[in-house]
């Protein structure tokens, strides 16, 4: 390894990215991002596919080379270097484990080819098992495993060379739903327990807002914003942000000129909507502040947690309220598909989002 392409230059992010561009023959894949990643920090970067997110991740590692702008990992350009040696490892979503070795064996290896001593190896490689809380299985093939303990293999293969960065591609995307929920919650006590860097992949928005410090979302090989989860969720800086990240009524044209009083394009999420069976006029006292607008139940979805209701408003134009269900099944109002209804939320629940970027 060249260790002199990772020296950590003092206040430098763990990763910088300035002006990064990827094509691919006529398609541009990535399309002039730039990025600060802080040391320390559980970073995500979602998007649907295609949207560059992925080439991003790889141009990191030094598996594709850009078209155009640099990479910086702790101050360092390592744009043109090779992956080896780049402080950084990555865990995909297939694990590429050995078969035919240990769980053990498999956490050496990157070792083995480094031909670090045998002690030291077993040495590291338990300590990689135990920071993933698999030391008792070291003897055991991954065919002998369940689909959750060889992923935090493939973890602990990439956190005993005891990197920087790690880079991971989708890394939960094989695991069934339930499992997936429970890797979510201890990849975040993991990365917070080791103060690593973590740049992580992902399509699943739900995941991203559940594991990260912040969140950058991908959208035709650019960025459309960098946000907190609780930011990037309650101020959606754009209508592609709104829609991608949740669920999200967007309100523009001249139902939002009527509603709201001014032209523009807003985002209002399902759940600050409140559905009346009666007028809330009768109520306007309380809540002089509150847009309200008529119109017909057009579907109920029960969903369990909650009920979800399409209201096709009177002014044009429909919106999704949400409701949790709190209530007993005999209890409540909820309204049928053909209701006619009242709904309101606090103007302070409106938000303003800028038209995509064009071009």
């Amino acid at each position: 390894m060249n260790h002199a392409a990772t020296e950590m230059k003092e206040g430098a992010p763990a990763i910088a990215i300035r002006g990064l561009r990827k094509e691919f023959g006529s398609v541009t894949a990535v399309d002039g991002v730039d990025l600060d990643i802080a040391n320390g920090e559980f970073f995500s970067m979602l998007g649907p596919s295609g949207s560059g997110k992925t080439t991003v991740l790889r141009m990191v590692a030094g598996f594709e080379s850009p078209t155009a702008g640099t990479i910086q990992l702790g101050g360092t350009d390592v744009t043109k270097d090779p992956p080896f040696s780049r402080d950084v490892n990555t865990v995909f979503q297939d694990y590429a484990l050995f078969p035919h070795m240990s769980v053990t064996q498999n956490v050496e290896y990157g070792l083995r080819v480094k031909r670090v001593p045998r002690a030291e190896r077993r040495k590291r490689a338990q300590e990689a098992l135990e920071s993933v809380q698999l030391s008792q299985y070291g003897a055991r093939r991954p065919g002998q495993l369940s689909g959750g303990q060889r992923q935090r293999v493939a973890l602990a293969r990439a956190l005993v060379n005891r990197p920087r960065v790690l880079l991971l591609d989708e890394p939960l995307g094989a695991l069934d739903l339930k499992l997936r929920r429970e890797m979510q919650v201890e990849l975040k006590q993991l990365q917070r327990d080791l103060g690593i860097t973590f740049l992580f992949v992902t399509h699943d928005q739900e995941e991203a807002l559940t594991m990260s410090d912040r969140i950058a979302v991908f959208n035709n090989g650019r960025i459309e914003q960098v946000a907190t989860p609780r930011d990037l969720y309650e101020l959606p800086a754009t209508p592609f942000v709104a829609g991608f990240v949740g669920t999200s009524n967007v309100l523009d044209g001249e139902a939002a000129t009527a509603l709201l009083g001014e032209p523009g394009i807003f985002s209002v999420r399902p759940e600050k909507i409140q559905l009346h069976l009666d007028d809330p006029h009768l109520s306007d006292s309380a809540t002089p502040h509150a847009v309200t607008a008529a119109g017909v139940v057009r579907e109920v979805v029960y969903l369990g947690s909650a009920t979800q209701s399409i209201v096709d408003l009177d002014l044009g134009g429909s919106l999704i309220v949400l409701r949790q269900n709190q209530q007993s099944p005999s209890e409540g109002d909820v309204a049928g598909r053909g209701a006619r209804v009242h709904l309101s939320w606090l103007r302070e629940h409106t938000v303003s989002v800028a038209p995509q970027p064009v071009g």
